[in-house]
């Protein structure tokens, strides 16, 4: 019996999306890890295409010491310079830099809010996921990817504008935008 799947039509028929959206994308996360590699993951993408980013994700694990984020928050000048020549990745400066920055900023607000995840979600109505009952796809922004966007920029961070931040809650499970035809919803 041959079961008939149906996937968002985002994320075409590439191996890696189809991996990345049938496994992880829209699963809800409430481990900081995750939350913080996602967060690196998704300012690397900014004026790229998601699958140019999967396609280097284990390269990033492997030069961000796996998503350890107090090790890239200690990340020193040489560490910059080894990544600005890291093939693997994005070599672009501000987005390097907004890494280190950002882990440094992530520790900030789990010391602040007991865990990165607890801020996120200070942002979530009534604290839970939206589960977005979508027809054509998913949307861009949203009025709490406007707010933990603009709150976080307020806090220092770079590279996390509302669009990214609605990616992010999107891959971290903090809305669920699968459409309704979608076998993974």
């Amino acid at each position: 019996m041959t079961i008939d799947l149906h996937r968002c039509s985002w994320c075409g028929t590439d191996p890696l999306y189809m991996e990345y959206h049938d496994k992880e994308w829209g699963k809800t996360t409430h481990d900081d890890k995750i939350l913080f590699e996602f967060l690196t993951l998704e300012a690397a993408q900014a004026g790229l295409s998601w699958i140019t980013i999967l396609r280097r994700r284990e390269n990033y694990r492997k030069a961000f010491a796996d998503f350890d984020v107090h090790k890239v928050a200690a990340f020193t000048v040489a560490d910059k310079e080894r990544l600005m020549n890291d093939a693997g990745i994005i070599r672009n400066k501000l987005k390097i830099t907004a890494a280190i920055r950002n882990a440094q900023l992530f520790i900030d607000v789990q010391k602040e809010f007991g865990s990165f995840n607890n801020y996120l979600y200070s942002f979530m109505p009534d604290g839970k996921p939206i589960d977005n009952h979508l027809k054509n796809g998913p949307q861009a922004t949203s009025p709490e990817s406007d707010a933990i966007s603009k709150d976080m920029k307020k806090r220092g961070f770079n590279f996390f504008g509302s669009t990214i931040c609605y990616a992010h809650m999107q891959a971290t499970g903090m809305v669920n935008d699968h459409t309704m035809e979608c076998s993974f919803r």
